[in-house]
């Protein structure tokens, strides 16, 4: 399955992955070990904790080996149409908003970056400039219009 990332997002993803695979495998290593040399592993609570630490940062960074080969760069150039890596002005009755319309494992609502599968995202791919879009909310229905795109 292609995972769409900007650079950005992929530099970051990379950063993560050589982080757990040396500081934090050798952190967790380290736990092991003092785990095992206190003895008796049937009632030892570290170690099984240690163990657990292991299994969750192994899962991880299979997780990350996996979005990094199957990573696509999103560049946002487009025909005049949304598609993914898009920064797009919208203005609804809460006033003027902006996102940049990303893959889901860069999603981050905080700072303005919104999910393509999202329902805002979704309803935005291939749309343009001046159409207007609706979109079911927790708190009802939503509309917002295209100001620009870029």
């Amino acid at each position: 399955m292609t995972e769409y990332l900007t650079k950005e997002g992929l530099e970051n993803l990379k950063e993560e992955l050589r982080v757990l695979e040396t500081e934090k495998t050798k952190e967790v290593s380290e736990k092991l070990k003092a785990a095992i040399e206190q003895g008796d592993l049937s009632e030892n609570a570290a170690y099984d904790a240690a163990r657990e630490e292991q299994g969750l940062l192994e899962s991880k960074i299979r997780e990350l080996r996996s979005i990094i080969s199957q990573a696509k760069i999103i560049s946002g150039k487009s025909n005049g149409k949304i598609e993914i890596g898009a920064t797009v002005i919208l203005f609804s009755k809460d006033g003027k908003e902006e996102f940049l319309l990303v893959g889901p494992e860069e999603a981050d609502i905080l700072n303005n970056k919104i999910s393509f599968k999202s329902p805002l995202g979704s309803a935005l791919l291939g749309k343009k400039k001046g159409d207007v879009v609706d979109i079911d909310t927790p708190s009802g229905k939503k509309q917002y219009k295209i100001l620009s795109t870029k």
